[in-house]
């Protein structure tokens, strides 16, 4: 008899385990995975684990201190846009591929690297640039054909929806170093090299499976706090020719979408408007519930436009506000949470003048 019970006990563990393991399997099943490639706009932590210069990083209070209540190398004081999105589309946060002990990519995984641009050039050697981000996700590929198969990780990917935020520093870079480039190229040509390497990317991954892309255009760069101050006889008007360099790459990469789509099938994108968002915000903080669109909330000089929040980086001297939920931008190149939280909805939900492209994330996320 007690034989009988312990067989019955053996069988029953078995199927509990065979149920979990079946609504495990479904439940992975089930979602769609987010792979997130760029910029510091979306950064999640990256760079806390590469060998790169301060300038770079923001594992030090007061970053995070609103949300996370801890700094864990976002350049914000809480949440960046792709938190919003992985939340509007039920997964969990998706953690950075190099973060120790990040192992499961099943609901995607975050290769974005402050600093970093399209090219390999852009303030090389302290960041990881877009055709290293693209070796990353290759690793994570072969690792779904190891879990899950051939044909399953191939449907993972398809379905998959990849976010990317890539060019700001490509072009920002021109103005914070004593870069010559544009003394060899012409505004227009620097912009198609720029273009070039993100189609090459782009088609790499289509190559391998992918079909929905995000894409979030590049901000009015000359207006950013941190890009005003650069030429004090501007008297705190936007640098212009950094804006003219941000509206040539805007249009670019929008023609450039508009022609993905009618020559790889199957191709589906969605372009959100940050240029003009943001911009409108700057322009008219208390429609939108700011007090504040110009000055940045944390760092020290005009338009708090010195990049020096937190007193980590060159200059040890910052100020920060009280309430950042008041201000557009949170440091001298990046926004508050709030701001991201909003833009985040317009991706997500296709608000008016908000999405250039035929869909909206939420599209992106619910198509097969």
């Amino acid at each position: 008899m007690a034989r009988l019970s312990s067989l019955f006990l053996t069988f029953f563990l078995h199927i509990l385990l065979l149920i979990s393991r079946t609504r495990s399997e479904h439940s992975r099943r089930k979602h769609v995975a987010l792979f997130i490639f760029g910029d510091s706009f979306l950064d999640a932590g990256n760079n806390n684990y590469i060998n790169t210069t301060i300038l770079d990083q923001a594992n030090f209070w007061p970053y995070g201190e609103n949300f996370f209540k801890f700094p864990t190398g976002r350049f914000s004081d809480g949440r960046l846009i792709s938190d919003f999105i992985a939340e509007y589309a039920n997964l969990p946060l998706i953690p950075p591929f190099l973060q120790p002990g990040n192992n499961q990519y099943y609901h995607g995984v975050n290769f974005a690297s402050a600093g970093a641009g399209a090219l390999v050039g852009t303030f090389q050697g302290a960041v990881i640039d877009l055709k290293t981000q693209l070796s990353f996700y290759k690793k994570v590929e072969t690792w779904l054909r190891s879990k899950l198969g051939k044909v399953e990780a191939k449907t993972t990917l398809t379905k998959a929806v990849y976010l990317f935020s890539i060019g700001t520093n490509d072009y920002t870079s021109l103005f914070l170093t004593n870069s010559t480039l544009l003394d060899s190229y012409s505004k227009s040509e620097y912009v198609g090299i720029v273009i070039g390497n993100l189609t090459t990317i782009i088609k790499d991954i289509y190559k391998r499976g992918g079909r929905k892309f995000g894409f979030i255009n590049l901000p009015p760069l000359g207006c950013l706090p941190g890009i005003r101050i650069i030429k004090a006889s501007n008297n705190g008007s936007c640098l212009e020719e950094a804006s003219l360099l941000a509206k040539l790459h805007n249009e670019a990469l929008s023609k450039l979408l508009r022609k993905l789509e009618k020559q790889l099938k199957g191709f589906k994108y969605s372009l959100y408007n940050f240029n003009n968002n943001l911009r409108q915000r700057m322009n008219h903080p208390s429609k939108y519930g700011f007090k504040e669109g110009k000055e940045a909330c944390c760092g020290t000089g005009r338009f708090r436009g010195v990049f020096s929040c937190g007193g980590k980086r060159l200059v040890k001297e910052f100020q920060l506000c009280e309430n950042p939920k008041e201000f557009v931008f949170w440091d001298s190149f990046h926004l508050t949470e709030r701001v991201y939280k909003q833009f985040a909805l317009q991706m997500w939900s296709g608000a008016s003048n908000s999405i250039l492209g035929p869909y909206n994330l939420r599209d992106l996320f619910q198509s097969l």
